[in-house]
């Protein structure tokens, strides 16, 4: 079954993308639920004719959050957390304290688009996390996580 996309599904496509699903799946999950379409050739038509539209809009939206990506490359990210005696954290330094301190460096991510590399962090020390900036824009960023 094709059906189009009308929001972001992890791991399936992006908002407008013509993806091939089982039919269950489609429809008892997606088209109910109000993510997806089915995609009959008329249906197709509009959708083609409204991305050829959008192209130029979504040109410079994508630009910009390369333009973002680029600045934020640079920077160094510190996310300060409860350290005890012997250096482990109290707890875990998770994707919510990684976007409010981007949040305080200027730059505006959910925390949605951010996923930390590797098992949890329950230590101080050096990490790496893929932000996406846009569906074709997603950048390795890396932090220190520093006990308090």
């Amino acid at each position: 079954m094709e059906v189009i996309l009308k929001t972001d599904i992890e791991k399936l496509g992006y908002k407008d993308d013509l993806v091939e699903v089982k039919d269950g799946f489609g429809r008892n999950y997606l088209i109910p639920q109000g993510h997806a379409i089915l995609a009959t050739l008329s249906v197709k038509k509009m959708h083609a004719e409204t991305v050829r539209q959008r192209a130029k809009k979504i040109e410079k939206v994508r630009a910009a959050a390369q333009k973002m990506a680029d600045k934020m490359k640079d920077m160094s990210i510190t996310v300060g957390a409860k350290v005890g005696e012997s250096g482990k954290i109290f707890g875990s330094v998770n994707n919510i304290q990684l976007a409010e301190e981007i949040t305080k460096l200027g730059f505006e991510i959910d925390r949605k688009n951010i996923k930390i590399k590797g098992e949890t962090i329950k230590t101080v020390g050096q990490y790496e996390a893929e932000v996406a900036f846009h569906r074709d824009v997603v950048e390795t960023i890396s932090f220190e996580v520093v006990g308090e």
